[in-house]
């Protein structure tokens, strides 16, 4: 088994944590090898968090998605609570006053590899405040579960930022927390402007030990911990940088089921007729089942819905992103008339759509809306994506390989 950097830093380096006033950035997966949670574990060596910031769903992961979760303090230890994530934009930056209770600042977020998953903006968003405020920060790193090998996806244009996307990285950027935290600190000129610049930032990177870039999550022998409410397993993660797309439309991402992300549908689709043009495509390591499903919550809650299940049978092979452009493609053409795009705000933005936001252009719906192919939709992707394994290999650790 691998050891995160929680459990390198409580066996090794909590030299960097006594005799500081320690704030610590954290949710329900922020746990060691043996389950402990990271609050419990620092308190047991007697490094007692002045503050704990809580990122969406909050510091023990109760709130479902795109809910503000308000201040408190935690339920089992009394230590103070800021959330990272209110009504509003502004409250997801820690505040200048907050971070002047502390010297130091853990960062212990599992992610989950995918540019839209909202953790790692609020870990960026974290190390930019502890910047500007003169706050150490410490990130305590822990695996990326689809591995650091594959990128897939777009870069985020200016005017399509947003909390699913503050940075120019493609939707499966193959970083660690840790790796993505020295990207920020480094700056990305390349694309969306509010992370262009480097940051003044004391940044120490607490790595993994054993962990190796070609391993997904199941092959490093840590347990799996929901990182929030609606990404119970491995199997929601490897297909979640295309599915999460499904989000920016009228159909049901499977929100309200046991399996969110892999089900996809809506009361106005033929699952079988869905089945078969997905099928068609030859689409690699997936495979499309047919199926109806009724959400007890979200979207379609206690209506029959007509869809597709996705089951990947072969994760080298598979390209969730490209895929999930192909199923909002074949959902169009199955249902023309029925078929939106989301017109509510999304992640505290109203214009652009919720689909620019998430594809980082307008690229993608103009494709779709045409009747584009998925080689037609997936074209102007290549070049970033070499553009970006060129870009990030500086801030690779070389102690992953």
């Amino acid at each position: 088994m691998i050891k995160t950097g929680l459990d390198v830093l409580c066996a090794e380096r909590l030299d960097l944590l006594r005799g500081r006033r320690v704030g610590v950035l954290c949710h329900p997966a922020s746990v060691d090898g043996d389950l402990t949670h990271v609050v419990d574990r620092l308190v047991a060596a007697g490094v007692r968090p002045a503050r704990l910031f809580g990122p969406e769903h909050g510091v023990r992961g109760e709130a479902q998605d795109m809910i503000g979760v308000d201040d408190g303090k935690d339920a089992r230890t009394g230590i103070p609570v800021t959330s990272l994530y209110g009504e509003t934009f502004e409250s997801l930056t820690p505040a200048a006053a907050e971070l002047a209770e502390v010297d130091v600042l853990v960062i212990d977020l599992q992610d989950v590899g995918s540019r839209y998953y909202t953790y790692v903006w609020t870990m960026a968003l974290a190390v930019q405040a502890a910047a500007r405020a003169g706050v150490a920060v410490v990130v305590l790193d822990r695996p990326n579960p689809l591995g650091g090998v594959a990128i897939e996806g777009g870069t985020v244009e200016p005017g399509c930022e947003s909390f699913v996307g503050l940075g120019a990285v493609p939707v499966r950027h193959g970083l660690t927390a840790g790796e993505l935290a020295r990207l920020v600190r480094a700056g990305m000129p390349w694309g969306a402007p509010r992370f262009a610049k480097p940051l003044d930032c004391d940044l120490t990177i607490v790595a993994m030990r054993g962990w190796r870039r070609a391993l997904a999550f199941d092959a490093t022998g840590l347990p799996w911990v929901l990182p929030s409410p609606n990404m119970p397993t491995l199997d929601t993660a490897f297909v979640y940088p295309g599915q999460c797309l499904v989000e920016a439309t009228n159909l049901s991402e499977g929100r309200g089921t046991t399996r969110p992300f892999e089900i996809v549908g809506a009361p106005f689709l033929d699952g079988y007729r869905l089945a078969a043009r997905l099928g068609a495509l030859g689409l690699p390591g997936v495979r499309f089942r047919p199926l109806s499903f009724r959400p007890m919550f979200h979207k379609f809650a206690g209506r029959s819905c007509g869809g597709v299940q996705l089951h990947v049978t072969d994760r080298a092979a598979f390209r969730p992103y490209r895929t999930g452009l192909a199923l909002l493609a074949a959902a169009r053409a199955e249902a023309p008339a029925e078929f939106r795009w989301r017109s509510e705000p999304y992640e505290f933005v109203a214009d652009p759509p919720a689909i620019d936001l998430l594809t980082g252009s307008d690229a993608a719906r103009r494709g779709v809306e045409s009747g584009a192919t998925v080689e037609e939709l997936a074209a102007g992707l290549v070049e970033f994506e070499r553009a970006f394994v060129e870009r990030r290999a500086p801030h690779l650790l070389p102690e992953y390989g």
